[in-house]
């Protein structure tokens, strides 16, 4: 374990009750009594999960985890709300801005210790975000633009075609099976329709736009695709 969980609590008897359980289950925990200083904690000591409570001075709980989601540097990291029974309302909001999970007061500690192993779990599990700018050789991809450069130029792609090398490029060099690459480019839905031939046509296409850059897509036979960024 070992992980650092940041506590945001104002009655000290509940922080100093979760923070003798979290160390006796080998968690590091950091506590903070006011709002105000949640986010920039956070930010600063980077935690593997915030447990927030929502009735907090300086800033309420709901406004922490809105800036928490909207900061680059600690949208990422999983939130429980710690709520007081009646707070239905506040509930439903919280986990629309994107809180992982809540436990309502009064809670036991062991079903407390059960939420956090299991968001930690969830997160642990879930896929690193693709980097927004990618580049090998004179190939320069910006996810957040929707934009390919080709030696400094704009090269024009179809949104398939954007997702398809942007989906290979992200993958460190790893092999695609084509299953995979008509998830990512068309959707779960989509790709139980379309047959995996299609993305052969489309890798074909883009291998022509890209000219010499093209040949760092390579074809793994019987499996898929992986692409060369160090060619």
């Amino acid at each position: 374990m070992n992980e650092k969980i940041l506590v945001v609590e104002d009655e000290k008897d509940i922080a100093r009750m979760i923070e003798y359980n979290l160390k006796k289950e080998g968690y590091r925990p950091s506590l903070v009594h006011d709002g105000s200083y949640a986010a920039l904690t956070a930010a600063k000591e980077k935690p593997a999960l915030v447990l927030l409570d929502l009735m907090l001075p300086g800033l309420d709980g709901l406004e922490v985890c809105r800036r928490l989601k909207a900061d680059a540097k600690t949208s990422s990291i999983p939130i429980i709300m710690l709520t007081a029974k009646g707070e239905e309302s506040d509930k439903v909001l919280g986990l629309g801005l994107g809180a992982d999970d809540y436990v309502t007061k009064p809670f036991s500690v062991k079903e407390l210790l059960a939420r956090v192993q299991a968001v930690l779990r969830r997160s642990a599990e879930r896929p690193a975000p693709a980097p927004e700018k990618l580049k090998a050789g004179a190939i320069e991809l910006d996810a957040a633009k929707v934009e390919v450069r080709l030696k400094g130029a704009p090269l024009e792609l179809t949104s398939k075609e954007f997702e398809l090398l942007k989906a290979l490029m992200a993958c460190g060099e790893r092999v695609l099976k084509r299953e995979e690459l008509l998830k990512k480019a068309w959707g779960l839905d989509a790709a139980l329709e379309v047959e995996t031939r299609t993305v052969d046509v489309h890798v074909g296409t883009l291998r022509r736009k890209l000219g010499r850059e093209g040949r760092r897509i390579v074809t793994v036979k019987n499996y898929g695709y992986r692409f060369e960024a160090g060619k």
